[in-house]
């Protein structure tokens, strides 16, 4: 059996504009408008969470007798040493469902806004103004004195 070999110096592949083709993805509309709602859901996100940490929690940590949610810990096996213990800080999880809770409502009340506007803008169209008749022109006239003779030709 003969081994195939092939010559990759001798092969001509196509050449790839490989930095044309990311210009066309990276500059298309979706993908900047996408990088641009990342961003500032990132912003939004750390906005929301210092509303919960620092506004929200607080009071609810003193109702509950002045528990701080992200102290609150399983401790699995105490520290040996200089190994830090092993803990489940379930805490911190309740910590997290809450900021999201919180990101979500405030997502969901915005795009309840958005959609409530776009429905004013739809329910609202602007009136269109008919066209004015235009003054027929010479042509027309002509032709409706044939029509009208013809009319007059054809009673007689």
């Amino acid at each position: 059996m003969e081994k195939l070999r092939i010559n990759l110096k001798k092969t001509k592949l196509p050449k790839v504009k490989f930095v044309d083709e990311f210009k066309a993805f990276a500059l298309r509309g979706n993908v900047v408008d996408m990088a641009v709602g990342i961003v500032i859901g990132a912003a939004f996100g750390k906005i929301v969470t210092s509303l919960v940490n620092d506004i929200i929690m607080p009071p609810i940590g003193l109702l509950l007798g002045g528990v701080n949610f992200s102290d609150l810990k399983f401790v699995m096996n105490d520290m040996i040493g200089n190994r830090p213990p092993v803990t489940i800080n379930y805490g911190n999880f309740i910590q997290v469902i809450i900021d999201f809770l919180i990101i979500a409502f405030a997502i969901f009340m915005v795009i309840k806004i958005l959609a409530k506007a776009k429905r004013k803008e739809e329910v609202a169209p602007v009136p269109v103004k008919a066209p004015e008749p235009t003054a027929p022109s010479k042509e027309e006239i002509l032709l409706t004195d044939i029509r009208d003779l013809l009319k007059k030709n054809t009673e007689k």
